[in-house]
């Protein structure tokens, strides 16, 4: 048996069975003979289909996000949110299949060329726990539309949001078989992986996405798509009252616990620097910290468990130990394990690690110029989100020009990404394979035809080659 868990009580509110590992390859093999139904439908049959399951959540929004909420501490105001875009995924989705992954023909002197895609088959679907709806929901979506059938792992700390989209896909007209759940942890997932799949799609950290990497090292076969996490800058270079609110949204929105949010300010050394970190600070002290049932709306809520709480400041004392200078403390509140404060540390002339940590926690790195502070931003391995806050439009152009990543945004939190755009990273945080609009480019595969309604004799065409 296995138990989700509220991490604002430490209380239980679910409890089911999991997945037996030796069972796996059979939901694999059902999944198979499943495809050529699904697969051969017409797109605008599936396309129904998901919109009925778009309906679906729309109807059963509350019931969705307060489960979410209390599966991962988050506040009910952003929980709603996310079946938002888990609705509006659906539309997105249809779209992109048919810019992006449809079909066209053109007229040639023999008779057509046509571009048409196919599904891969049978794709596996890990999902993480701070988006446990949302996220995944970005790969099953296009995933079916295009024709393949899904086995979905949710988060082992988020298996009742599992039971939720499996119950409303299978309500809204997804056969039993094409979209199929499995329940668990480390073993299920790696039972999911070794089996005879066509394709994985993964959000989550790093550090597990190199792990698949290596994986899948001997089966090219296997479309590979990932999603991971960050050491996203933020360059701010501008008004420090203005720019206070938006440094907050990236740094600290959903406890820290996004991919896109901001784990190191760039600020100018001196006088304008120490006003950024005042105003900041002035804010961050300021957002209110609770559960997601609190009668006063929170900002953010718990990190989703006690272990997670402690990784995090474990993370901290280590970057302390290096000589970083604490601006705002990151601590544990009095409350739950889970709940922790936001933090600031001034890291500037430290040689700290170029890793995510996954919680409210934001590093400055004071720097003398523009020039220094764009070099401070690429220094790192990954390259999910960027961003400047300046009004200056030259520096913008200077900004967008040296940064690298795949998200790059001006004036708007590092955490702004649009359904209709894509969204990915470079480096440690991805394998070119964007997700969002993009989801379609990897659910399907192109199949390039010349064609002809009848057997020409191209005996001609052997010109005078012949004995």
């Amino acid at each position: 048996m296995m138990r989700s868990i509220d991490p604002a009580t430490g209380e239980p509110i679910w409890e089911g069975e999991e997945t037996a590992p030796a069972a796996i390859p059979a939901l694999v093999e059902r999944a198979r003979a499943a495809l050529r139904d699904w697969s051969t439908r017409p797109v605008e049959e599936r396309a129904a289909i998901l919109q009925h399951y778009a309906a679906t959540l729309k109807d059963r929004t509350e019931d969705i996000a307060r489960d979410i909420a209390r599966e991962t501490g988050k506040p009910l105001w952003e929980t709603r949110t996310e079946i938002a875009s888990m609705i509006g995924k659906v539309a997105v989705s249809i779209a992109a299949q048919a810019e992006r992954a449809g079909s066209r023909r053109a007229d040639t002197a023999f008779g057509r060329a046509v571009l048409r895609h196919k599904p891969h088959g049978v794709m596996a679907v890990l999902g993480p726990y701070n988006f446990p709806g949302h996220l995944p929901n970005g790969h099953i979506v296009p995933a079916l539309l295009a024709g393949n059938s899904v086995i979905f792992k949710p988060s082992e700390e988020t298996p009742l949001t599992g039971q939720h989209m499996a119950r409303a896909l299978h309500d809204a007209g997804v056969p039993e078989h094409v979209f199929q759940l499995v329940q668990g942890g480390r073993d299920q997932g790696a039972a999911l992986i070794g089996a005879d799949i066509d394709g994985l799609l993964f959000t989550g950290s790093a550090t597990t996405g190199a792990h698949f990497r290596r994986v899948m090292i001997d089966r090219p076969h296997v479309i590979l798509a990932l999603e991971l996490g960050g050491n996203n800058p933020l360059i701010a270079w501008g008004d420090p009252e203005t720019m206070a609110a938006a440094i907050v949204q990236s740094a600290f929105i959903t406890t820290g616990q996004r991919c896109s949010c901001a784990r190191r300010l760039i600020i100018p050394d001196g006088i304008e620097g120490n006003a950024t970190i005042e105003a900041v600070h002035t804010l961050a002290v300021r957002l209110r910290i609770g559960a997601w049932d609190d009668p006063e709306e929170p900002y953010m809520g718990p990190l989703i468990s006690a272990r997670a709480a402690q990784a995090s400041l474990d993370a901290v004392a280590a970057l302390r130990a290096k000589g970083a200078k604490a601006l705002l403390p990151f601590e544990r509140l009095d409350r739950s394990d889970a709940f922790v404060t936001p933090g600031i540390y001034d890291v500037t002339g430290i040689d700290v690690p170029d890793a995510e940590i996954f919680a409210p926690v934001l590093q400055v790195i004071r720097v003398r110029d523009f020039d220094t502070a764009i070099e401070a931003a690429n220094r790192t391995s990954f390259g999910l989100s960027a961003g400047l806050l300046s009004d200056d439009a030259a520096l913008w152009d200077r900004f967008l020009a040296g940064s690298r990543a795949g998200v790059v945004n001006w004036n708007r939190p590092t955490t702004g990404a649009a359904a209709n755009m894509p969204f990915g990273g470079l480096g440690a945080s991805g394998n070119h394979r964007p997700s969002a609009y993009y989801a379609a480019d990897y659910c399907a595969y192109p199949v390039a035809s010349f064609e002809a309604d009848s057997i020409a004799d191209l005996t001609g065409e052997l010109g005078g080659r012949l004995l």
